[in-house]
């Protein structure tokens, strides 16, 4: 097994990442800048075409950067998964998304490994990125890969290292953000550590699989219940008619014991709103009820409800009902400046509204076209943001808070703004058309 350490030292080894996505593909930038060789795999063909044209369907993955990779050979991309053993380390990173019942869907993961394990050779690393419950390498991934008839530890290498990407950040990135790996033996670690170590700043080695993939489940866990607790005392701060935003600003000024986390219109993103039910399903098989995780879970999901309220008592006070009023949302990425709108809760405030007998339409600088989701397919395109369209609506709902939005044009403009993100907050002139959410 010392071999394909051995080539990863020398940068002879060459990386197969499963998954082009928001992390696979940043992953593949990553490796190839650290000199290795990368061949993308993807059931998406458009995906595939669309890159082997240099072309990237990712804001934050520069077009010129996939044709520069393309023009020194450093990188392909293929939907041919028999490829797969061109490859020296086979990298996960599909989708774990949750069931209607909120249950962990490990599908695509077990089809992956499936996939993996009909063109298994001896001496690869297999390596899970993918967001999941601790266990998940040794109980689903493991099984699946020793049906080709080979040894763990003897034959092939497996380790877990959990994805850390976060779009839109610009002070860290996929080589800057430390990178924790867990391997299923020490040599499978090894060879987890000399992977990374090519790509990445710094590599954190833990003891096993399991606790890197704890660990992931705690920081997302972490952050989902604080999201969820200010988002409770932003209801609470709110029928007191206190502004939580002042409160959080004057708050933050302690240099010790608080951390600034703020209210919104409900979770997105690939993990915090999907992993801490990964935990609490887990936890059920021991006996344990999450009840924290759980609790944060329903107070983040019921967000995008309490918005489409506050949308309707900002209507009712202009003597209109929320059937029939015009509605804009804006931004439809799950946070601001991306363009990922992976469990946006726009998708949910515009599918909820257009229940209610809304008439809405959107605007997002990044997204041009929505596209099908495994559960949701808008089937709608961004309207201009002008003066003259934004006076066509009843009101404005603030979902987003894009920095290319002129906020001050958007008030001055629209007859009516509801803000759940306080992203009018330096607004001079309207403030009484504003309603916070």
């Amino acid at each position: 097994m010392q071999s394909i350490v051995e080539r990863l030292q020398k940068k002879t080894a060459v990386v197969g990442v499963l998954g082009l996505g928001y992390v696979g593909l940043p992953l593949v930038r990553a490796f190839s800048n650290g000199g290795l060789n990368c061949i993308g795999f993807d059931v998406d063909p458009m995906k595939v075409k669309k890159l082997l044209a240099g072309q990237s369907y990712i804001k934050h993955i520069p077009s010129s950067l996939v044709k520069e990779l393309l023009a020194q050979n450093r990188f392909d991309a293929t939907t041919d998964f028999s490829r797969l053993k061109e490859c020296d380390a086979l990298i996960i990173c599909v989708p774990t998304p949750l069931t209607k019942n909120r249950d962990p869907d490990m599908k695509y993961v077990v089809m992956t490994a499936e996939a993996i394990a009909k063109e298994l050779k001896k001496g690869q690393l297999v390596v899970l990125e993918s967001t999941t419950y601790p266990g998940t390498t040794r109980e689903v991934v493991l099984p699946v890969l020793v049906k080709s008839g080979m040894k763990v530890g003897k034959d092939f290498l497996l380790a877990y290292s959990p994805e850390r990407e976060d779009p839109g950040r610009i002070d860290f990135d996929t080589v800057t953000i430390p990178k924790v790996v867990g391997g299923f033996d020490p040599a499978s670690l090894e060879a987890a550590v000399a992977l990374y170590g090519c790509a990445v700043k710094s590599v954190v080695p833990v003891e096993s699989c399991e606790i890197a993939e704890a660990s992931k489940i705690l920081e997302n866990c972490y952050r989902c219940i604080n999201i969820a607790f200010i988002n409770e005392m932003k209801i609470i701060l709110d029928r007191m008619g206190i502004d939580v935003w002042k409160v959080i600003d004057a708050a933050k000024t302690k240099p010790f014991g608080f951390q600034a986390f703020y209210p919104g219109p409900g979770l997105g993103g690939h993990c915090i709103p999907i992993d801490p039910f990964y935990l609490s399903w887990k936890a059920k098989r021991y006996d344990v009820t999450a009840r924290f995780i759980e609790l944060a879970g329903e107070l983040n999901v019921m967000m995008p409800y309490y918005v489409i309220g506050r949308v309707a008592e900002a209507l009712n006070e202009k003597g209109k009902s929320l059937k029939g009023s015009k509605i804009l949302v804006l931004g439809l990425a799950y946070k601001k400046d991306v363009d990922d709108l992976r469990e946006s809760p726009s998708i949910i405030l515009i599918e909820q509204l257009q229940h209610r007998g809304a008439k809405v339409d959107y605007n997002d600088p990044f997204i041009p076209t929505t596209h099908k989701q495994r559960e949701h397919d808008l089937k709608m395109k961004s309207v201009p943001l002008t003066p003259a369209n934004l006076k066509k609506y009843d009101v404005v709902l603030v979902s987003t808070d894009h920095s290319q939005y002129d906020h001050e044009m958007i008030v001055k403009h629209a007859k009516l703004v509801v803000d759940s993100r306080n992203a009018t907050k330096n607004v001079v002139n309207g403030r009484e058309k504003i309603w916070k959410a």
